[in-house]
């Protein structure tokens, strides 16, 4: 559907983050709006920090639809919300704020977490018919508490989650605790039984910053053999592109699902709950394919 139709009243959103000027949000929160004819809607990419998050919340009115939320806001967040729907409670990430107008008095803000969303449908993508028994997950922030809530959705509870520091991923394991899941913490070292457990993996789901996972791509190209891997890699991360862990997984036989996939799956998401219609899921794609070259 395109043109204009009769909507609601023109609304702005906006994804905020620092830095920020590399998402790609705008890019699918602008061709949704396009294809659904919410004319006069806005969606802007904010450069904030934790400090500079109270302002934004506090000035936002009954212009505005929501807000998406890159890391650290995601959890910085949650004490500035009248309200947090139950997933995004028991994760403790909230990557989509909801604003509710209300007569009279300020709005209401909901807090809502769609990465869950983004992580399980962007992993069928790459599983197909395939089931998940056994799973690794790489870092320990919140992107990572979403990844065990998705692979809980798909039917495995228990995961690896390999950190730099298990005294510092106190967050995730709260988090795992409220879930009912059970992973096993484990660190990056020694590299043997990462690599050992990267291998026998059916899905592994990077949350790592960009570049952070660029010394295991090496590690696995000179320990694995090619065309030894079978299973799937959802990398987090989509800049660069392609990543130096997603090529080093195609390389030695893998199947690789990029971040964009995600983001993708969970703006879907975010659409939907700003703007109370389903989401135009092709004429997104079509947009981010083209953004992305």
């Amino acid at each position: 559907m395109s043109g204009h139709v009769t909507g609601p009243a023109p609304r702005r959103a906006a994804v905020l983050g620092h830095p920020i000027a590399h998402s790609l949000s705008p890019v699918l929160h602008r061709a949704a709006y396009e294809a659904l004819g919410l004319s006069g809607w806005e969606y802007d990419a904010l450069d904030v920090t934790e400090e500079g998050l109270r302002g934004v919340v506090d000035g936002l009115d009954e212009r505005w639809a929501g807000l998406s939320l890159t890391m650290p806001l995601k959890t910085t967040v949650i004490p500035m919300l009248d309200h947090v729907e139950p997933l995004a409670e028991v994760v403790g990430a909230v990557n989509t704020v909801l604003v509710q107008p209300t007569r009279g008095r300020r709005p209401v803000l909901v807090g809502a977490n769609t990465d869950v969303h983004g992580v399980v449908e962007a992993l069928r993508e790459g599983l197909g018919e395939r089931r998940v028994s056994t799973a690794v997950v790489l870092g320990a922030g919140a992107t990572a508490a979403s990844t065990l809530a998705a692979l809980a959705q798909l039917g495995c509870p228990t995961a690896d989650v390999v950190v730099r520091s298990v005294g510092r991923a106190g967050s995730t394991m709260r988090a795992a605790h409220r879930m009912g899941v059970e992973p096993r913490f484990v660190t990056f070292e020694p590299a043997e039984r990462l690599v050992s457990a990267l291998r026998s993996a059916d899905v592994v789901v990077s949350t790592l910053p960009p570049h952070a996972a660029d010394p295991w791509a090496e590690v696995l190209r000179g320990a694995v053999p090619e065309g030894s891997l079978d299973g799937v890699l959802l990398d987090c991360a989509y800049d660069p592109r392609p990543t130096a862990l997603g090529s080093a997984w195609a390389a030695l036989g893998g199947v690789v699902v990029t971040g964009e996939r995600m983001l993708l799956h969970q703006a879907t998401e975010q659409v939907r709950l700003m703007t109370g219609r389903a989401a135009p899921r092709e004429p997104m794609e079509r947009a981010l394919a083209a953004a992305l070259g």
